[in-house]
């Protein structure tokens, strides 16, 4: 018995990961095809997106979570439902931003 339910446990291991896989691959286009914003103030540290201001070059090399000046590409329409602990509304801007104080 304890056979039978490893090999459930592995055929859905495998079949969770396919399906996540293939969620990945079906949101990455769209996002390439033009169809995403630039959403700054959302990035965690190191994965913002490209160009995240003064003393940046590009694709993660923020310094903080939540720069200010850090931009991630996000689906069209987020960006501004998207929290941002820096932002002074609380959530993402489509422009770089002077971060609020603490």
């Amino acid at each position: 018995m304890n056979k039978i339910s490893n090999s459930a446990c592995a055929r859905a291991a495998v079949l969770s990961m396919a399906f996540g896989a293939a969620m990945t691959m079906a949101a990455a286009p769209a996002l390439a095809a033009g169809n995403g914003e630039k959403c700054f103030g959302v990035a965690l540290k190191a994965k913002n997106d490209c160009a995240a201001g003064p003393g940046t070059t590009c694709a993660g090399t923020s310094k903080v979570d939540f720069q200010a000046n850090a931009w991630k590409m996000v689906p069209t329409g987020t960006c501004l439902k998207t929290p941002s602990s820096t932002s002074a509304t609380g959530m993402g801007q489509l422009e770089a931003f002077t971060a609020k104080k603490a």
